[in-house]
């Protein structure tokens, strides 16, 4: 009997897995509309003394999303006051919500990647992860990813889908 032999891990390819430089650390969100009357209404004095009494110290360490949940048209100040209260205990805050948290901290790793191991090699860009890796970091990742490689694809090595291949000279 011949033996079997796993062809993809003698393969060329480079496999570039987002889920590697998933940015480890709580997340938490923060809707500021509890703080609103009905949710809807901004009181200038009552939502500045809310933020006052709210305990801002279980937040530390976190990386943290402002945003309003409801449709509320709420000034441009009000998130960034709250922001004000949470920048000395958290890591990083963003305004929107947790996928968009993920999205900004995902920005800073790869902007921080030595992207030259990748130079002429054919790259999988490594899809079904555990983590909720955001489909904007894939973009920003092929984006790196593309002035480099000799061809890109996206999935597994077993049913990779081609994104792209560098033209011919």
């Amino acid at each position: 009997m011949d033996e079997i032999i796993n062809k993809v891990a003698n393969s060329s390819l480079q496999v570039f897995d987002l889920e590697d430089y998933w940015p480890v650390g709580t997340r938490s969100q923060i809707d500021i509309s509890q703080w609103l009357v009905e949710g809807f209404l901004l009181k200038e004095t009552e939502y500045r003394q809310a933020l006052k009494q709210h305990d801002w110290t279980q937040y530390q360490g976190h990386y943290v999303a402002v945003y309003c949940g409801t449709d509320a048209i709420v000034p441009a100040w009000a998130c960034i006051l709250a922001a004000t209260y949470l920048i000395p205990y958290a890591k990083k805050v963003v305004l929107g919500t947790v996928p968009e948290l993920n999205t900004a901290l995902y920005l800073e790793v790869l902007n921080t990647i030595d992207y030259s191991d990748y130079l002429d090699k054919a790259v999988i860009l490594k899809g079904c992860s555990k983590k909720p890796v955001p489909e904007s970091a894939y973009i920003a990742a092929i984006q790196k990813l593309q002035p480099l490689a000799k061809s890109i694809m996206y999935g597994e090595a077993c049913s990779a889908v081609p994104l792209y291949k560098k033209p011919k000279p």
